[in-house]
């Protein structure tokens, strides 16, 4: 039991001062009148006993509560206004469609209200939506009164605020939250205490997978990023992979389980923030009994309503706001959505779109939106052509800078509907990218001579990816190239000067076509190798230098040449990536490499000669035809 100082005694003193707030149950739900709006407490924080006490009330009187509405951003308890007998009874309203009540919203039996979750507190202050009743849970009364909203800040305040008629179940298991959380006994109408376990939200998860995005995810996160990251299967892995990080911020939603556990870990500081510096800021929590446990008295973490933390305008004072959310699917083009499968209702927009609004406002804000490649068994592509018809639109094309799957990292924002087609299917399930190339050409998203390689031949080798250190400090990532990496070649190919050009095909042409870009970026894998070293700057993959090699079955050896970028020429960039390809030609049991190499380009020869190779020269028209043999 989280117990304040004196709570008990305190509440014996407020039952014999406020003995009319005591009243039995039979008087207080009297107070309910045929078609009043109800408000339900949050998620967690929902009073269960409440709820099952006002549903023992119209079974005891059928006819006292007819056509009431009940409001309700989400349940994880209890829902027994859902069921068909109570029909004439209660009417079910949700601002979030959870798995208790979703069957009853697709069947009509229940309504959805689509907002975003900042603005439901205006619905209540403006009247749109008015509360007559609202049944909250609260913790123990301190020594002046006060109560706790405790895990639930959220829209609770609000709904208290415009209600007729405030009943509140007095939970000693509720953690007294520092912030917006407290209620005096006077703003309260009527007190039922009754201690129970507060709910507990533990949700299901494919380990390996959540595991996959949550590295991928941590790449992206920076020290001093102050971060807001979702609910569901995803979220606890990509925070189990931040614990290298240092002085993150939380500026969010939800606070959950992996978030306390970096707290105590001092990963997160809230150092760096804009506002609230060391403050934790959030409006609800979802997770075990520990997390609401630590959070009891905690001084260095506030829940505040729902409007403020949501608010993009508030988000956005955050330099480097992360924000990480989660989808059911995406379509080529960055649509995204979170709360339907085509016309079936799933759960809500709840308070992803500000915060993703927000971080886009932000000065260094970043957007990330991660979803497993796959649904039902892997059956199902969560990134497909186009959204079915009927699926809520919940992150618009311009909403999104990343998105994650298992299979990598995809940066969309800035980019074309082209190029953001195959950044997506490049980290789509392997099983769906043909599927989702031949159905991009005929909806004339990508090129209509668009190739691919299907099967193990063209699947991205993720185990080839390597880091360097070059001598002057700069790390790179050498990494094969990907479906999707045709616009970066592009880029280096024309950023090369036309003596780097020649050099490198013995050819005055310097055209590079989509047709002769698709020979490096659409490989096979078994027969070939195209290494790009790469280097981040603005968020964005720059290729500094392209190793390539091609296999001669008869002689079991390969082809091998490399470019690198001028401004990065005798840096160690050539060096790392022979290097990486001697090693990984080795691997495969090949005997050797053989190149063309103009004989003045002096620079490659020598480069060649330090490998140690046996090296075979034979010249011919101004060019040397090398054939190197590996050493034992």
């Amino acid at each position: 039991m989280l117990l304040i100082d004196g709570g008990e005694n305190m509440l014996a003193q407020f039952k014999e001062k406020y003995h009319k707030k005591f009243a039995s149950e039979d008087k207080i739900f009297s107070n309910i009148h045929r078609g009043d709006r109800i408000f339900i407490g949050t998620g967690c924080s929902e009073p269960q006993y409440l709820v099952n006490a006002l549903v023992k009330y119209v079974k005891n009187h059928p006819k006292a509560l007819i056509d009431t509405e009940i409001f309700h951003v989400w349940t994880l308890g209890v829902a027994p206004y859902t069921d068909t007998k109570f029909q004439k009874n209660f009417r079910h309203n949700s601002f979030f469609v959870g798995s208790h009540t979703r069957e009853a919203v697709n069947q009509g039996l229940a309504d959805y209200t689509p907002i975003f979750l900042s603005q439901v507190p205006h619905l209540f202050l403006n009247g749109l939506i008015p509360i007559d009743v609202a049944l909250i849970q609260t913790s123990l009364p301190d020594i002046q009164g006060y109560l706790s909203l405790g895990i639930s800040v959220d829209i609770v305040k609000a709904a208290v605020e415009k209600a007729d008629i405030v009943i509140a179940q007095i939970n000693s298991e509720m953690p007294r939250i520092h912030g917006d959380s407290f209620l005096h006994i006077d703003e309260i109408d009527y007190l039922i205490p009754y201690d129970e376990p507060l709910l507990e939200y533990t949700p299901d998860t494919d380990d390996l997978i959540a595991g996959e995005i949550g590295q991928y995810v941590s790449n992206l996160i920076k020290d001093g990023d102050t971060i807001q990251v979702g609910y569901g299967s995803i979220p606890n892995a990509i925070l189990y992979h931040l614990s290298n990080k240092k002085d993150l911020g939380v500026h969010t939603e939800l606070i959950s389980d992996g978030l306390i556990d970096l707290i105590k870990k001092g990963v997160i500081t809230n150092s760096k923030k804009n506002i609230n510096r060391g403050q934790t800021i959030a409006t609800f929590c979802m997770g075990k009994r520990s997390t609401y446990e630590y959070l009891h008295d905690h001084p260095k973490v506030e829940f505040r309503t729902v409007d403020y933390t949501n608010n993009p305008l508030t988000i956005a004072q955050h330099d480097n706001m992360v924000a990480i959310n989660s989808a059911l699917e995406i379509d080529l083009t960055g649509q995204a959505s979170a709360e339907s499968l085509g016309k079936i209702f799933y759960s809500g927009i709840g308070g992803q779109a500000d915060f993703m609004r927000g971080a886009i406002l932000s000065k260094g804000g970043r957007t990330i939106l991660t979803l497993p490649s796959t649904a039902e068994d892997y059956s199902v592509s969560r990134i497909v052509p186009f959204l079915d018809e009927g699926s809520g639109v919940t992150l618009n094309r311009g909403d999104v800078h990343y998105v994650v799957t298992e299979y990598g990292i995809a940066y969309i924002h800035g980019k074309n509907i082209r190029e953001r087609a195959m950044e997506l299917i490049a980290i789509a399930h392997p099983k769906f990218r043909e599927e989702l190339i031949i159905k991009a050409k005929e909806l004339n998203l990508i090129y209509p001579d668009q190739a691919f390689i299907s099967g193990e031949k063209g699947e991205y080798p993720h185990d080839l990816e390597t880091y360097r250190t070059l001598p002057s400090g700069l790390e790179i990532l050498i990494r094969p190239v990907k479906i999707k990496d045709e616009p970066l070649l592009k880029d280096f190919f024309y950023s090369l000067s036309d003596e780097s050009l020649y050099r490198r095909f013995i050819s005055v042409r310097t055209d590079m076509s989509h047709k002769r870009l698709q020979e490096f970026s659409i490989i096979d894998f078994t027969q070939e190798l195209v290494l790009l070293a790469v280097t981040e700057e603005n968020n964005q993959e720059k290729v500094l230098g392209v190793g390539q090699y091609a296999i001669d079955e008869p002689s079991h050896t390969a082809e091998v040449a490399f470019v690198v970028r001028d401004e990065h020429q005798n840096h160690g960039i050539g060096t790392e990536l022979l290097a990486y390809m001697t090693y990984l030609a080795k691997k495969q049991g090949l005997l050797g490499f053989t190149a063309e190499v103009l004989t003045h380009n002096r620079q490659m020869l020598h480069l060649f000669e330090k490998m140690g190779f046996a090296i075979a020269k034979r010249m011919s028209e101004g060019v040397y035809e090398l054939e190197m043999k590996f050493n034992s």
